[in-house]
This record gives C-alpha cells, sequence and structure tokens, in this order.
C-alpha cells in the first residue's frame, strides 16, 4: 500500500508527524538539559564536584544580588565613624589627581580581568558538563585559543558600547540643555528624553541578545570544532535565519527559566544572607561594646584597619560562597540547555554530546514510531 502525501505538509503547525532526525525543539532540550543537571550534581552527589563548579561558576559571575548588600557598617551600635571614614577617603582622592589616575587604572584593570575570567572559564563550564567532569587546568589548556579568541571580542564589544554611549550622549547634550532652557516641561525636551532612554534600552537589549546567542551557542559549536568566534558565528548565523521561529521560543524560554531559578536563588538566599549579616553586625557589636567596657574607644588607626579589612575579607568570601553555591545549578542547567538545542542543528557539537537520558531516549523513538505510523 502507498503512503499517501500529508494534506497539511506545507503547514508546519499543523503537521503531527515528528521526524526522528528532526531539530530538538526547545521545550525537548529544556527537558534534556533538567536531565543531565540532575546527573551531574546528584548521580552520584560528590560534595568537591559541587565545590568545583560553584568555584567555576563564580568565576563566571554566579550567584544572585540581594538587598543585604546594601547592610553597612553604620548600623553597628557605637560610632565607629565608617561613614566618615569614607568621605574622607573620596575627598582624599579627588585632591590628587596621581590617586584619581590609580583608582581609574585599577578600574579598568579589574574590568579586564572579569572580562578574561569569564571568556575562558566559560569553556571550562562546557568542557564539565559535556564530561561530567571539571577539570580546570587540562579545560583552560585545550581551550586557551578560542577563549582568548572570545576574550578579544567581548573586550572590543564593551570597548565599543561604552565609546557609542558616552559619544551619543556627548552628541545629546546640546540638545537636552537647549530643551531644559526652553522649559523642563517643553515638548522638545520630552521628545528628546525618550528618543535617547529608547535608544538605550534597545542597545541593551541588543547587546543582552548577542551575549546570550554568543554563550549559549557559539562557545559549543567554538569547542566542538576549535575554531574562533568569527568563524562560529559565521556556522551560526545560516541556522538563525532557517529557523526564526525556533530560536525565538528558545530565548523566551530561557529568559522564563532564569527568570524561575533567580526566583528561587533568591528565596534559598534570603534566609542564608540573613544569618550570616546578622552574625557579622552581632559580631561587630560585640567587639565594640566589649572595647568600650575596658575603658577603650574606637579609633581608626593602621592596626584597626588591618582588623576591619580582614574582617570585611571573610564576610566578603563567605557570601560569594553562598551566592555561587546557590546559583551555580541555575547556570548549569541554562548552559546545558542551550548545548542541547544548538546540537540538534549542528553536527559536530552533537558529536561530542553524552547520551541522552533513557526516558528521553524511548519518548523520542515512541515519537518517531507514531509519526511513521501516521
Amino acid at each position: 500500500m502507498t503512503e499517501t502525501p500529508h494534506r497539511f505538509r506545507r503547514l508546519p503547525f499543523l503537521r503531527f508527524e515528528r521526524s526522528a532526525t528532526a531539530p530538538l525543539a526547545a521545550t525537548r532540550a529544556l527537558a534534556a538539559a533538567f536531565h543531565d543537571t540532575v546527573d551531574l550534581l546528584l548521580k552520584p552527589l560528590d560534595a568537591g564536584r559541587w565545590l568545583k563548579l560553584s568555584v567555576l561558576c563564580l568565576f563566571l559571575g554566579g550567584g544572585t544580588p540581594s538587598a543585604a548588600f546594601n547592610w553597612s557598617l553604620g548600623s553597628l551600635p557605637g560610632d565607629i565613624g565608617f561613614h566618615g571614614l569614607m568621605g574622607r577617603a573620596r575627598t582624599t582622592i579627588a585632591e590628587h589627581a596621581w590617586l584619581i589616575a590609580l583608582v581609574t587604572v585599577g578600574g579598568l584593570a579589574l574590568l579586564v580581568g572579569v572580562l578574561y575570567l569569564r571568556s575562558v572559564f566559560r569553556f571550562v563550564l562546557v568542557d564539565a558538563i559535556l564530561k561530567h567532569d571539571v577539570r580546570f587546568r587540562p579545560g583552560l589548556r585545550e581551550t586557551q585559543r578560542e577563549g582568548r579568541s572570545y576574550f578579544r571580542w567581548l573586550l572590543a564589544a564593551v570597548v565599543a558600547i561604552m565609546i557609542a554611549l558616552v559619544g551619543g550622549g556627548a552628541l545629546a547634550y546640546p540638545y537636552l540643555r537647549s530643551a531644559v532652557a526652553a522649559g523642563v516641561r517643553s515638548p522638545a525636551f520630552w521628545a528628546m528624553l525618550i528618543a535617547v532612554l529608547t535608544v538605550d534600552v534597545l542597545i541593551g537589549l541588543g547587546v543582552a541578545l548577542i551575549i546570550v546567542l554568543t554563550d549559549d551557542f557559539v562557545v559549543p559549536i567554538m569547542y566542538a570544532e576549535r575554531v574562533p568566534l568569527l568563524a562560529a558565528w559565521r556556522k551560526l548565523r545560516p541556522k538563525l535565519q532557517a529557523e526564526p521561529g525556533a530560536f525565538a521560543i528558545y530565548v523566551f524560554l530561557r529568559f522564563c527559566v532564569a527568570v524561575a531559578t533567580s526566583m528561587v536563588a533568591l528565596f534559598l538566599l534570603f534566609p542564608l544572607l540573613l544569618g550570616l549579616f546578622s552574625g557579622a553586625i552581632v559580631t561587630g557589636a560585640l567587639v565594640v561594646l566589649g572595647l568600650h567596657l575596658l575603658g577603650f574607644v574606637w579609633s581608626w588607626n593602621p592596626l584597626s584597619l588591618s582588623v576591619t579589612f580582614a574582617a570585611l575579607a571573610v564576610l566578603v568570601s563567605l557570601v560569594l560562597v553562598v551566592l555561587s553555591v546557590v546559583g551555580m545549578p541555575a547556570q548549569l542547567l541554562i548552559q546545558d540547555f542551550g548545548i542541547r538545542f544548538i546540537a540538534s542543528r549542528c553536527p559536530s557539537v552533537e558529536a561530542i554530546l553524552p547520551p541522552p537520558p533513557p526516558a528521553l531516549k524511548v519518548e523520542g523513538g515512541a515519537d518517531a514510531a507514531e509519526g511513521s505510523a501516521i
């Protein structure tokens, strides 16, 4: 008996069969990534692996911001003059050109260092997901060229964005100033202000989308084929043009997953950070009150500064550990989500994938068999 062609073959949304070789949908890629994450973290449960993955995600900016960071030493009982110290430090820096230059150079060096760590350790995360093992030195050594290619592109993108924003602000400033002179409520002022804000928002969304596509799709292609970033983007571009709807669904679903995991992380972080900061405040209060009872008055000197900075370093380290441990599973899930999604569209990435979970194998086989029967 010959098979009759499907009457809705030209309408993909009305086709009920599913080919076994069809690209993976975003929902199925998310399901496979969830199984991979559970297997990596819990089968078996390894504290050393959790610690390594947490440190790795910390280098990638893991963690969730919390309102607890807004707490300050000014809430300690007794006036220890922390705000006054910071005010004097700002005044001293503003009065010396060499201090301004030093702070500026230090800030730029910190930015470049953060971008470099984010670039090279992104490949270590992909390596850990694909091989179910965290290999810092081998992973960095094997992907050194690709990591530096990503870093150069990311640094150039950040510099270009900063120049564009500063240049745009400088060009718009005279018009905004003249609009303000004509009246704060003048239509020209509001039109110019809305235009500037709209351009800033669109630039921010565009940059965020490019970074998401690079982290989720381009980096796995670079890892699988050992090619630089621009070559990997050239391989990704035809796939984006061929399936814009599927990639749009992926981006939307990824945004939903990021929001959901952030809410869960904040729910877990609140009691942990509350206890951590409360303990730090109670400890500081006991130290200050103990010094008062002994007849000493707190003052800023080399010894007190050293003790304060040491205590702050310990507190910041503990906070970073908590943030990285809680935020790490979400980073694994999102990165694996992108790998699974692009792997069905890129044979080189699919070739290095670990085997899919048995449940998904059976489900996929059943779907394929059902499609062929139809």
